[in-house]
């Protein structure tokens, strides 16, 4: 089964590797190299890194449709994707013979686009989930061929919940391309209330000390460990990366203070103590 995958983040490595393990994988297509860290230095994406591990040929187009040209030639049974960061145009979507599937950290139609697993934390979801769908023009409107849920921890952030989806969405994949090698994939429409993210924009991070506690909670949680909730204690801007509510208040367990690096919600409390001493 020849194949090609598309992505960019860490998320989609598991998904890489169980592509690579199981098909004929012809090549990754990632995004570009980008400036990042104090010095800009171009860094390659986590995708372009294990990908070149396993030494496989890496596509780094700056444009799909002129990229969709450079393969056309070329016979593929099936794309594979995991957030790759662009919307694959019609031209490449039409290239494989069994389609492009896309692995997405949600229960489609719910929560589509940039920030599915942030939006199901900031909304204290207790269970989300990972739908493998076949790609349409749309943005994640596809059929599904595969769908399984999960259950939130009440303790969870993002980054352990976001690699949790990652293993999860990759063995889902597996069984995606089980199903590919015996015959025709199984599809049916997204049923449901269609909902759509957005990227995380600075405000988003800011928290209100008005809000219930749970919201509170909820909204560390989601941007825990980075970029992390911002939040002004004591005249200060700090970043909160733990928090849990306590009766009718929320306690803060674990924050980043300005010159005082990472450090317990008890041992700010103490500083401040000793400040005002």
């Amino acid at each position: 089964m020849r194949t090609l995958f598309f992505g960019t983040s860490a998320f989609a490595v598991p998904s890489l590797h169980v592509l690579a393990e199981k098909t004929d994988l012809a090549g990754v297509v990632t995004q570009p190299d980008r400036p990042a860290g104090r010095g800009h230095k171009l860094q390659p994406t986590p995708v372009k890194t294990a990908a070149l591990e396993l030494g496989l040929r890496v596509y780094e187009p700056e444009s799909l449709k002129a990229f969709a040209k450079e393969i056309a030639e070329t016979r593929f049974l099936l794309f594979a994707l995991a957030s790759y960061g662009r919307i694959l145009p019609q031209a490449i979507l039409d290239l494989p013979a069994l389609g492009a599937l896309n692995v997405h950290p949600s229960l489609l139609p719910k929560y589509r686009g940039a920030t599915p697993i942030q939006s199901a934390l900031l909304a204290g979801e207790a269970e989300t989930g990972v739908s493998i769908m076949l790609m349409d023009k749309g943005m994640d409107t596809g059929d599904i061929v595969l769908q399984e849920r999960i259950r939130i921890d009440a303790d969870e952030d993002y980054g352990i919940l976001h690699d949790r989806l990652a293993f999860f969405g990759a063995d889902l994949l597996g069984d995606a391309i089980d199903l590919a090698v015996r015959g025709p994939l199984p599809r049916r429409p997204q049923r449901g209330e269609p909902s759509v993210t957005r990227p995380i924009r600075k405000e988003d991070l800011e928290i209100d000390w008005s809000w219930p506690p749970r919201r509170i909670v909820n909204a560390v949680r989601a941007f825990s460990p980075t970029p992390g909730a911002r939040a002004v204690l004591d005249g200060e801007q700090v970043k909160i990366l733990r928090a849990h509510v306590d009766g009718e208040r929320v306690s803060i367990d674990e924050l980043i203070a300005p010159n005082r690096g990472r450090m317990s919600g008890e041992s700010y409390e103490r500083s401040r103590k000793d400040r005002e001493a």
